[in-house]
């Protein structure tokens, strides 16, 4: 009997981090699948400059195949490929192609052959679905086997199923201790507060409120921001901005500071339970976090002993005004033992790999019914 899965995942980018939030989540999803004995190929367009800002060669854990995007028959001819896999996702917010991709990816179905939507943003997709009774994706969420989602919790789950869905399960973001660990500081992320995210419409407001307001209200500390996007921003003259900051940075500008911040887009914090990358990652490196307030962080983090918690931008500020080394640096290691203990890639994997084995074994018996 074959030991393991064939998974054929269709999505952004696993080789790159560029305008690609999802990529830490991608690759400690994989990673951690291999390391139970899948194999898993990973499809992705060659689109958005993704390829000339790649932060890692095609690693040992994972099959990478990039596919020209320039047209249907092309993106066609790179699905049949994945024909005859045990398991075939679709992930969200591929860029390219998209409506063409869910269609087409429920053509693999079969016996054997589970086919399963994975939602990276559930808040934007379940909004866009519910504000356009007409959006092709709804029609289809019936037929996919499985919705899994990286967030949202019981308010999400809920929404799919009320669309139709056999079942929605979150699978939540987590850490890969191999790839975000504590480091030694490096000078150049040397400050009293770091916030790292890309400029984005539903997350900009909450940015001036939650980081630059902040800012504003500690002229003589020195705060940085990371991403790509905001550099014709108008900031306070204290915040020092940095541009992209690739994956291999990631660590240090966790470990540098005395504290960094999480701030959700406004979807995410709306509809609660949907923890960032950049939260785990922070924990990874024993970082003293400081978040904004949502919905369902105590299943995660305790807070106030495992990260603070801010409900605006003043907030923020008095955390930092209080904030010491020693105090930043309890924090920080609290978070730290907690996400090594409950939320590693490792624990997902295997919430996702039980899943999917109690599907596999009943399937036989549904197709003979």
């Amino acid at each position: 009997m074959k030991q393991g899965m064939d998974i054929a995942f269709f999505a952004s980018s696993l080789v790159s981090a560029y305008w690609n939030g999802a990529a830490t989540y991608y690759r400690g999803m994989v990673r951690a699948l291999h390391e139970r004995g899948h194999r898993v190929t990973f499809y992705e367009p060659d689109a958005f400059g993704r390829q000339q800002h790649r932060d890692m060669a095609d690693p040992p854990w994972a099959k990478v195949v990039v596919y020209s995007a320039q047209s249907e028959a092309e993106v066609l001819r790179t699905v049949e490929q994945a024909r005859g896999a045990d398991l075939v996702v679709k992930a969200s917010g591929v860029g390219v192609h998209d409506e063409l991709l869910e269609r087409a990816v429920l053509d693999l179905q079969g016996p054997g052959t589970l086919v399963a939507y994975w939602d990276v943003d559930a808040p934007a997709t379940l909004d866009r679905m519910h504000g356009n009774a007409a959006d092709p994706l709804r029609a289809l969420v019936p037929r996919y086997d499985l919705v899994l989602t990286y967030g949202g919790g019981e308010p999400v789950r809920q929404a799919y199923l009320g669309l139709g869905a056999r079942d929605c399960v979150p699978i939540y973001n987590a850490l890969d201790p191999s790839t975000h660990f504590p480091v030694a500081p490096n000078p150049r992320f040397e400050g009293d507060l770091g916030f790292l995210g890309n400029r984005l419409p539903d997350r900009e407001a909450r940015v001036e409120e939650f980081f630059l307001r902040a800012a504003s209200l500690l002229p003589s500390h020195r705060m940085l921001l990371g991403g790509s996007g905001w550099q014709d921003k108008t900031m306070p003259p204290n915040v020092q901005y940095l541009g992209h900051v690739y994956t291999a940075d990631h660590n240090a500008f966790n470990c540098t500071p005395r504290a960094v911040l999480n701030v959700s887009r406004e979807s995410m914090a709306r509809y609660g339970f949907s923890p960032a990358t950049r939260v785990f990652e922070a924990a990874g490196a024993a970082a003293c976090l400081i978040t904004d307030a949502w919905e369902g962080l105590e299943m995660f983090f305790e807070p106030g002993r495992e990260m603070l918690v801010a409900r605006d931008g003043e907030e923020v500020a008095a955390h930092v005004r209080a904030l010491d080394a020693e105090a930043a640096h309890r924090v920080g290691r609290a978070a730290y033992a907690r996400v090594l203990a409950e939320h590693t890639y490792a624990h997902r994997a295997a919430q996702l790999d039980a899943l999917l084995q109690g599907r596999r074994a009943v399937a036989p018996a549904e197709e003979s019914a």
